[in-house]
């Protein structure tokens, strides 16, 4: 059984569609994350932030009203859902996404109210962050009744989500499933990695001797997942759990191996022509993931991180990814996303091919890779037939 994928939707730093997110995507200049002290007055930070205003949701319970959600209803707009419902009718079309931050910023807005007036918002109710509160959205949008489910597995939910989704296809629980994933930013976040010491002031520097922490962002990136030939399709998933610490990858790398070489299996591949990393530019992290990298695929294939361009989108980083992937498998000129870094290779990694600005590989196959705390692994080779 195939899972094919329609053309991403996608909202993030880079743009806010797909078609301003492919031009800057492979642009001879580095763009996306902008230094902002929004989110942390007494730290100014490099952040991913969608560019511009997002939609009010006035038209909606206030339950679902959330920039999480504003996020996913531009994502939306871009794709033809209704005709989709109206094609398949509302009991066999899914909706499966990943989120972690939810609707936390409207939370934390509701507490500073509190705290000034000791009284919360009119209307405020805590499943604005409730961590379904993505999906009952897209459902209730489009009036579907089909499965409906977010996973939340911190920076691995989205790509999990676009496997669960696969499933449900293979299971014939459905006949379309909305999948993907969206994450908003907020002061949790920004603050909670702050505490770690994983947040870099700057443009992250993923693979670089002098890298210092990952650059926070937010995104919404939605595909259409049927069994209809569209020409890419979602070919292999994998997913393996460390167990080796909290918040840090076993640093052989042995769950992410084992990840991609079930991606790599259930797409009937031996290899890819191009691998976007998860890259998040953490000292660990990134030696982990060179070591895996080489021991599946060697230091010949392609590879870049584009978090230096969209910021580490958490629970959205996986579907954002794999939305790059798509407009990396599907662009006209054949271009890769460049690594961005200061070219301060660190020798103690293995040499893995960074690609670079301007490069040209017309790739078919591209695994994206998504690792998150508490070990949670997944990769996924997307295909053009």
């Amino acid at each position: 059984m195939s899972a094919f994928l329609s053309e991403p939707a996608v909202v993030c730093a880079l743009g806010r569609d797909a078609a301003e997110v492919r031009e800057a995507l492979f642009a001879p200049a580095v763009g996306g994350v902008q230094v902002s002290d929004f989110f942390s007055a007494q730290r100014p930070l490099a952040l991913g932030r969608v560019p511009g205003e997002v939609p009010a949701l006035a038209d909606v319970p206030e339950a679902l009203r959330s920039r999480n959600n504003a996020l996913l209803a531009m994502a939306m707009a871009q794709l033809p859902l209704a005709a989709l419902v109206e094609r398949f009718g509302r009991a066999r079309v899914g909706v499966v996404l990943g989120t972690s931050t939810s609707g936390i910023g409207e939370s934390e807005l509701a507490i500073d109210a509190y705290v000034k007036t000791g009284a919360r918002p009119a209307g405020y109710t805590y499943l604005k962050q409730e961590l379904g509160s993505p999906a009952r959205f897209v459902a209730r949008q489009l009036g579907t009744s089909g499965p409906t489910a977010v996973i939340s597995t911190a920076c691995s939910s989205s790509a999990k989500a676009m496997a669960s989704a696969a499933r449900w296809l293979e299971a014939g629980l459905v006949d379309a499933v909305i999948t993907g994933g969206v994450d908003s930013l907020c002061r949790f976040t920004i603050a909670g990695f702050s505490a770690l010491e994983s947040v870099s002031d700057g443009r992250c520097n993923p693979m670089s001797r002098h890298r210092n922490g990952i650059n926070i962002g937010e995104a919404a990136a939605l595909f259409v997942m049927t069994r209809e030939d569209t020409g890419v399709r979602l070919a292999g998933w994998g997913e393996s759990s460390d167990a080796h610490h909290l918040s840090a990858p076993d640093p052989e790398g042995k769950g992410a191996v084992a990840a991609m070489r079930q991606a790599l299996a259930r797409a009937q591949r031996a290899g890819v022509d191009y691998v976007n990393l998860h890259g998040t530019a953490t000292p660990l992290n990134d030696a982990m993931e060179s070591r895996a990298v080489d021991a599946v695929l060697g230091l010949e294939v392609p590879c870049s991180s584009t978090k230096p361009l969209t910021g580490h989108t958490l629970g959205a980083a996986g579907a954002l990814e794999a939305a790059l992937s798509y407009l990396t498998l599907t662009d006209g000129a054949g271009r890769l996303p460049p690594h961005w870094f200061d070219g301060a290779r660190d020798e103690a990694l293995p040499g893995i091919r960074l690609a670079q600005v301007g490069e040209r590989a017309a790739p078919r196959a591209v695994l994206s890779n998504s690792f998150a705390f508490g070990g949670s692994n997944a990769a996924l080779v997307l295909v053009r037939d």
